[in-house]
């Protein structure tokens, strides 16, 4: 058991999960708000062996090196990797100090996310901001089947997306940084970046975060009249070619604004951003409160 436990800011754990955090440790304190900054970080961590936070403070070592007995943080959110991290981990496992992180919680909104709007892009669902009748992609309605569509990063998420549209009749291909086992046989083509992007009318993005793959000679192999899906916690491309691309007769749906790259690029009529993350779901709260939960309880089994 821990001594004290400090949730640092809001979690996004269900009630169910949030009242177990008490079985954990002999003292919990549960902050509702996100801290200002590094010292009012420090100030509420205080004296406390183990930490929660979610994905909207970074955790760095200037916090850290104020606060000598954490001994454990716990990452309510994605871990993929220490770079991509909003917790130094580097700097916490020279420390020895364990930090543990969740992946795969919301990947079932995403795919969700992606069919529903490329139904609507495809048949002209909706009304635009003046309240007229949205027209089709290519001025006729359209179903998925056979729609030629590349998939960039075929990991957990990216291959639940893929199974979503190949289930509709699109015709698949990926790039990933190998080859993935069983793509073969449901007839997912690999193929290289930049003929990937040659190939496909669609092109949907699911990338670790901070990873950049687009760049000014990628949107050139795109091409034009292009439909882009950015399902990833941060831009897939450098800004500056991607504004051109998008200036030209292409579309672009992002659900965050981080994922987007920033608000420079709401207000533009090729860029659909639903301003809302859209893995958080109750489901998702549901899965990502176990696994925090599984991942204190398996840290406690080796103390």
């Amino acid at each position: 058991m821990f001594r004290k436990l400090v949730a640092i800011e809001p979690l996004s754990l269900n009630p169910s999960a949030e009242e177990k955090l008490y079985d954990f440790a002999k003292e919990v304190v549960i902050y509702r708000d996100i801290p200002a900054n590094a010292e009012e970080m420090a100030f509420r961590i205080g004296d406390a062996d183990a930490v929660l936070l979610s994905y909207t403070s970074s955790l760095g070592s200037e916090t850290l090196s104020k606060c000598q007995q954490v001994k454990y943080i716990g990452m309510c959110c994605s871990l993929y990797s220490a770079e991509s991290a909003n917790v130094d981990i580097h700097y916490a496992n020279a420390r020895g100090i364990t930090v543990t992180g969740i992946r795969d919680y919301g990947d079932e909104g995403v795919v969700e996310y992606v069919v529903s709007e490329l139904v609507r892009c495809l048949h002209g669902f909706g009304r635009d901001t003046e309240g007229k009748p949205v027209a089709p992609w290519d001025g006729v309605a359209r179903e998925i089947t056979g729609l030629k569509v590349g998939i960039v990063g075929l990991g957990v998420s990216g291959g639940m997306v893929a199974d979503a549209l190949n289930f509709f009749g699109a015709d698949i291909s990926y790039f990933s940084r190998t080859e993935k086992p069983g793509a073969a046989e449901k007839a997912y083509h690999f193929l290289p970046l930049k003929e990937l992007l040659k190939k496909n009318e669609v092109v949907i993005t699911c990338l670790n975060k901070n990873t950049i793959l687009l760049k000014e000679e990628e949107f050139a192999q795109l091409g034009n009249r292009k439909i882009l899906f950015n399902t990833g916690l941060s831009p897939a491309w450098e800004e500056a070619p991607f504004a051109k691309w998008i200036a030209q007769d292409n579309r672009c749906y992002c659900d965050t604004i981080g994922a987007l790259g920033g608000s420079q690029f709401l207000g533009h009529p090729h860029v659909h951003c639903m301003e809302i993350s859209v893995g958080r779901t109750r489901q998702a709260f549901d899965r990502l409160s176990e696994k925090v939960l599984a991942n204190m309880a398996s840290y406690l089994k080796t103390q």
